[in-house]
């Protein structure tokens, strides 16, 4: 009965999340984790071995659709003057990080949670206000890097908290350095391969293709590199974002290919990881003393080292810009649930930081997107020229 009435409240919450994301002018995936919320707090939802397999599973999927969205030969196609202040971007991002956690006297783990990346929101506004904005588009670009820098920061988060820091955490930063070697390596053969014999992308994926092959590659390609993460006994994240760049690099010509991987993750599995997060947050947990003010302090720390790390761009952007750029990194949703539900797993932080962090998740996208929304209504949707994109 319990398999039952979860399948049914799944369902449901699905299907009419988008219809109450439109009436509510908010992100589906913020509906989702509310909606979950609410089902959970009324007992509709239940933490069975099989929802928690599907959720991860949805994750995994989530986390393999944003590898797509970062092209590597666009990206190292970038003009170098803005490549250069996009690191820079980086590293202010992590200085100032661990600036505000030790003067605060936070727990350690804040320095890798704080600056976070993630351009599956940023993608969702570039839909929404088009690609003509300047700051949009570099956001986009140099989200890009920050992602993989934060996908790898979480893989060896993930390696420190499980192993500990000792002998065996450096026995996996080894094996990590190795392979990541080995995937440059890997990456590079193949852009020589196919460089040389290009036919072979369409042997791979044919353009006229009634069997789905694309889809088939792609999922090869997805179950293979969990197989190889979890015999390595790395973050499986890190090794389905490898997966997803990969496809998204050397697969160009297929350019529909990540609109039908996008529909089905979106439509099925990627929803039930969300609603699985909302599940999760204890609705009673609003009224322990100090949680939303830890939620909102979280927030507003979150987007103040944006704003800050964002004077590396003091001369491409103009100060409004800039807060827009900044904002728009303020919503690193899946990566921030994910790190903080490794944290917690594994007691570095406790259940107190662990609510704080998934509030926190949800308040920065509202906050964010009604920020972004307000800032450009106040002068008009076009800030500066096109011509200045990357």
């Amino acid at each position: 009965m319990v398999e039952i009435t979860i399948i049914v409240t799944l369902s449901l919450i699905i299907f009419f999340s988008p219809f109450l994301s439109k009436a509510l002018r908010l992100p589906t995936s913020v509906v989702e984790i509310v909606l979950g919320t609410l089902c959970g707090a009324m007992g509709l939802l239940h933490h069975i071995a099989l929802f928690e397999l599907v959720a991860e599973f949805g994750f995994l999927y989530l986390m393999f659709l944003a590898g797509l969205e970062v092209d590597l030969k666009k990206l190292l196609s970038i003009d170098s003057r803005i490549l250069k202040r996009g690191l820079l971007y980086i590293v202010l991002l992590y200085l100032a990080s661990f600036v505000i956690v030790r003067y605060f006297s936070f727990n350690d783990v804040f320095i890798a949670i704080f600056p976070l990346i993630s351009v599956g929101m940023v993608a969702a506004l570039r839909k929404e206000y088009g690609k003509n904005l300047n700051w949009l588009n570099l956001s986009i670009a140099i989200g890009s890097l920050g992602e993989v820098v934060s996908i790898a920061v979480l893989t060896v988060i993930s390696a420190g908290l499980r192993f500990g820091y000792g002998s065996k955490f450096m026995e996996s930063i080894v094996i990590l350095t190795l392979f990541l070697l080995i995937i440059s390596l890997l990456f590079r053969l193949l852009q020589v391969l196919f460089w040389w014999n290009p036919e072979l992308k369409t042997l791979l994926m044919p353009k006229i293709d009634n069997e789905e092959q694309d889809i088939r590659l792609s999922m090869a390609l997805f179950f293979i590199f969990i197989a190889i993460m979890l015999y390595l006994q790395l973050e499986v994240a890190f090794g389905v974002f490898i997966a997803g760049i990969m496809i998204a690099t050397f697969f160009e010509h297929k350019r529909s290919l990540p609109h039908k991987l996008s529909a089905f993750g979106f439509g099925f599995l990627v929803p039930i990881f969300f609603i699985y997060t909302g599940s999760s947050f204890k609705i009673s947990a609003l009224f322990i003393d100090g949680m939303v003010l830890s939620a909102f302090v979280i927030t507003a720390l979150m987007i103040t080292v944006r704003i800050i790390a964002s004077l590396a761009l003091v001369q491409i952007l103009e100060w409004r810009e800039r807060i827009l750029f900044a904002l728009s990194h303020s919503m690193p949703l899946t990566l921030l649930v994910a790190i903080s539900t490794i944290a917690y797993h594994t007691k570095v932080i406790d259940e107190f930081d662990y609510m704080a962090f998934i509030l926190a998740a949800i308040l920065e996208v509202v906050v964010g997107m009604v920020a972004i929304k307000a800032l450009l209504h106040f002068r008009g949707r076009g800030t500066s020229p096109v011509e200045r994109s990357p």
